[in-house]
């Protein structure tokens, strides 16, 4: 269970005029019940916030802050995720997106959620990220990390090791590695295993393997994933969460880890996961 916050910190997605009204709402209620609000400067340009008793304009995103309300769909929830992982804030989310399978309430359920959250009456989920370890620097991931052959490219080859053990050299259009949270994205779509909420470990699943033998592989929470691009010539693009984020050179390594660091969701009491997986993906077999 949540506690009552102190102060919230606001974000929202790329479209002020589907969020203005709501934001506005958060900070009433959040006025009403005595809680700071926290404006980045980007939402106060974005919604031209006024100044307001309680209300702090141009607040650093990443500063201290006890609850982050998000009002947009999984990207904006994954990006305020990651800022926040490890720190133990609690994001609360209303779907403004297309599928919100992070999202805490709907926009017809803010009233109702936003009151439950300033009294500390929500369920807190804590959900483990991958590290990708990188000649760039560390990437983290809430989601997934995925690796793409270049659109003009020649098909990808992939090769991938756990624990130092190669698996297999797959030639791809690309991979997925997911978390249990991400298994319903592009895991997903690739026809790989959806991984429940609580799951310890995470999958590796392929984009349009150009093999009969690949398959999806759920790996072990503490075992390390290797992926090496056995091309000799074509680099391939590496994105986190979605985000295209460097290119993996022939011949270099990813080293992934999984756990290290975990955001924290909140949710109404009770929620379930495989509720939220029928109400956003429909009955599983019929």
């Amino acid at each position: 269970m949540s506690r009552p916050p102190h102060s919230l910190t606001v974000f929202t997605h790329a479209s002020p005029e589907q969020t203005g009204d709501a934001l506005r709402r958060v900070i009433q209620l959040a006025s009403a019940a005595g809680v700071a609000v926290r404006i980045p400067q980007r939402e106060v340009d974005k919604h031209g916030i006024e100044p307001s008793d309680g209300v702090a304009l141009g607040a650093d995103p990443s500063g201290d802050t006890d609850l982050a309300v998000v009002l947009g769909g999984d990207g904006t929830i994954l990006s305020t995720l990651r800022l926040y992982a490890g720190r133990r804030v609690a994001i609360f989310a209303v779907n403004f997106g297309t599928i919100g399978f992070l999202a805490t309430v709907e926009p017809s359920e803010l009233d109702a959620g936003m009151r439950m959250a300033l009294a500390g009456e929500l369920d807190v989920l804590e959900l483990p990220g991958l590290i990708a370890g990188t000649a760039e620097g560390d990437q983290l991931a809430m989601n997934d990390i995925s690796f793409h052959r270049r659109h003009s490219g020649r098909v990808a080859e992939l090769a991938y090791s756990v624990e130092g053990e190669q698996l297999g050299e797959v030639r791809c259009d690309g991979l997925v590695v997911a978390t249990p949270a991400g298994s319903t994205g592009y895991n997903l779509a690739n026809g790989g295993p959806v991984l429940a909420w609580g799951v310890e470990g995470y999958v590796v699943s392929f984009i349009a393997p150009h093999s009969l033998t690949a398959r999806a592989l759920v790996v072990a929470p503490s075992d390390e994933l290797t992926i090496n691009n056995a091309s000799r010539e074509e680099p391939v693009e590496v994105h986190v969460d979605g985000r295209p984020t460097l290119e993996l050179q022939p011949g270099e390594d990813i080293h992934v880890a999984f756990g290290l660091t975990h955001g924290t969701l909140a949710q109404l009491p009770g929620a379930s996961f495989y509720h939220r997986l029928r109400e956003r993906f429909g009955r599983l077999a019929r």
